[in-house]
């Protein structure tokens, strides 16, 4: 990114708090000045607490802004987001919408954009948490290497359109992409299990596509768990947040008698750890996800956008890998259907100390001085 601070601003408060607060973590990169909003009590709170003016109108949006962060809902989500994407593109400020977005609005959008020279881009957050740039820059170099076999993924509804965004980029891109009709299940389950194929690469898709009408940011068993297997083991996303593991493939070679070799000469690929943590920084708290790791995701998506109003050749690139996602997202819910209606009570927390108890009470075996003669003897 080149150039001065750029100066931003950012249309919505709920997840927009989040857009607020990359900007306070990257102020050396950007400059929020101002915050667009219907004008609530919390609206207000925020340009308040920030400083900077509460705009109510698109037109009373100056011209000297640069970019708008539009975090309102789409009309893919029953919001007016996109609409007001248009029309600050068309006063030539650059926009970054934080998604999910239907194909038909990114085209809109993109022609918008054109029309005010802007650049124009679709945030889809979670590719660019730390984590997953780790898992997926390790699943470039196995899939250089020697291909990937296989994808197992599983993820909550409400976070599957950033999925389809993970795994194109895990294929090496989306396209041909193909979808199976789930599979029937047996009795009450919370995941939609189906396959697809993203770029040649077997895809298996876990999705709980359920959700509580009055709260549905909530009731995730999980965010995404990801999985990518080649020649060589399997690479681990354990969370969205990681970590990153990597288990290589158990594989030991045959003596003459057709044993397996398990020690001495010839098992030296058995003598390497089983498992490695291959990013083992993973957050504190889900405090820490919401006041860092997804802060700092967003700068990571100005920062994109960004190289996009410098290059403005990247932008068509840009656009073209945001509607695909959006095609293959309408497609994977045309089969898996509305979400189902749940409404469970309050999650109950589990005492982390508890947990440790219960795990650290099951202990290993204790030696037995007879194994030793056994010991001696060839595996």
């Amino acid at each position: 990114m080149s150039g001065a601070r750029k100066r931003v601003i950012v249309a919505g408060t709920a997840f927009g708090r989040i857009y607020l607060q990359a900007l306070a973590r990257a102020h050396e990169r950007y400059e929020l000045v101002g915050i667009l909003s219907r004008g609530n009590a919390y609206s207000q709170a925020c340009a308040d607490h920030y400083g900077v003016p509460l705009f109510e109108t698109v037109e009373q949006v100056p011209n000297t802004v640069d970019i708008a962060c539009v975090v309102v809902r789409s009309g893919a989500t029953g919001g007016a987001g996109s609409e007001l994407a248009q029309q600050l593109l068309r006063r030539g400020i650059h926009v970054l919408q934080e998604h999910p977005v239907h194909h038909r609005e990114i085209a809109a959008c993109m022609q918008a954009a054109r029309q005010g020279q802007a650049a124009y881009a679709v945030n889809t957050l979670y590719p660019n948490i730390l984590a997953i740039r780790r898992f997926l820059a390790v699943a470039a170099y196995l899939r250089e290497q020697q291909g990937l076999a296989y994808i197992d993924a599983a993820c909550n509804s409400q976070v599957a359109y950033p999925l389809l965004d993970i795994l194109g980029r895990l294929a090496g891109g989306l396209r041909p992409w193909a979808f199976a009709a789930p599979a029937a299940g047996v009795g009450a389950q919370p995941f939609t299990r189906l396959n697809a194929s993203f770029n040649g690469v077997p895809i298996s898709l876990r999705v709980q596509n359920q959700v509580h009408p009055q709260d549905p940011d909530n009731h995730s068993f999980l965010l995404h768990r990801l999985e990518v297997g080649c020649e060589g083991g399997v690479l681990s996303l354990c969370d969205t947040h990681g970590p990153v593991l990597w288990n290589p493939r158990l594989h030991a070679p045959r003596d003459a008698t057709d044993r397996l070799i398990m020690a001495g000469e010839g098992s030296e690929r058995l003598a390497g750890p089983s498992m490695v943590v291959l990013d083992p920084q993973i957050p504190a708290s889900y405090h820490q996800v919401f006041s860092e790791l997804w802060p700092d995701a967003v700068s990571l998506a100005l920062d994109a956008l960004c190289d996009d109003i410098d290059e403005p050749a990247r932008r068509l690139r840009s656009g073209l890998w945001a509607t695909e996602v959006s095609m293959a997202w309408r497609e994977m819910n045309s089969l898996i259907g509305m979400p189902a209606l749940i409404e469970p009570p309050m999650p109950r927390a589990l005492p982390l100390a508890e947990l440790h108890r219960r795990a650290d009470a099951v202990q290993p075996p204790s030696a037995d001085p007879g194994a030793q003669l056994l010991g001696a003897l060839p595996l």
